[in-house]
């Protein structure tokens, strides 16, 4: 009979140690990560993309109406009251979800609403409206989207403050809720009317 022992075990070594510890702390770290991710969520303004423009005057634009190309409307010509320009296209879904926000704050009539088509065509944008509904006092249209350069818009929807001296005094990347309008947008056309 063939009885040998079985060869000793080896003790662990430094590497595994290290790698036990390297192991640990990674998951430490994402766990922590995670649960800092976890508190930023319940703050306000964690979607809030900050923008260059507030506090500084609009920049100038002249743009087509979309009922009327061959008319034009310009910055020049909001001039003297407080708008709310929201800009939206027949192709972002997001823009239906906050339509019927917007719809139900433009008819209320406290503050003049310019919808602004961005890189849509025509027709497109027209039979979005009949379909959805129109609560706007003008629309204007950025075919190409040159003019959203200049005032730092990065799609669709969002919404823009000026108040009567062509000042922007709010932006709002994505859909508009209602709880957006009460919080934010009401109190910024309030401190926007109350400086003319």
């Amino acid at each position: 009979m063939n009885s040998q022992a079985p060869p000793p075990r080896k003790p662990f070594t430094g590497a595994f140690v290290f790698a036990g510890v390297m192991i640990a702390l990674f998951f430490i770290g994402l766990m922590a990560l995670l649960l800092y991710g976890v508190q930023q969520s319940g703050k306000a303004g964690r979607d809030a993309l900050p923008s260059p423009l507030i506090g500084k005057a609009a920049p100038d634009f002249k743009l087509p109406l979309l009922f009327e190309p061959d008319r034009y409307l310009s910055l020049a010509d909001l001039r003297g009251q407080p708008f709310v320009m929201n800009v939206w296209g027949s192709w972002c879904p997001e823009c239906r979800v906050e339509h019927p926000v917007i719809a139900r704050f433009a008819y209320t009539k406290r503050v003049r609403f310019v919808g602004y088509n961005l890189k849509d065509e025509r027709e497109d944008a027209i039979r979005w409206l009949e379909k959805y509904d129109n609560p706007y006092s003008d629309v204007i249209a950025d075919i190409d989207g040159r003019t959203a350069i200049d005032w730092g818009i990065y799609g669709a929807p969002e919404t823009f403050l000026v108040d009567g001296k062509g000042i922007v005094r709010w932006k709002h990347v994505g859909a508009i809720t209602d709880d957006i309008v009460d919080k934010e947008l009401i109190p910024a056309l309030e401190k926007a009317k109350a400086g003319q």
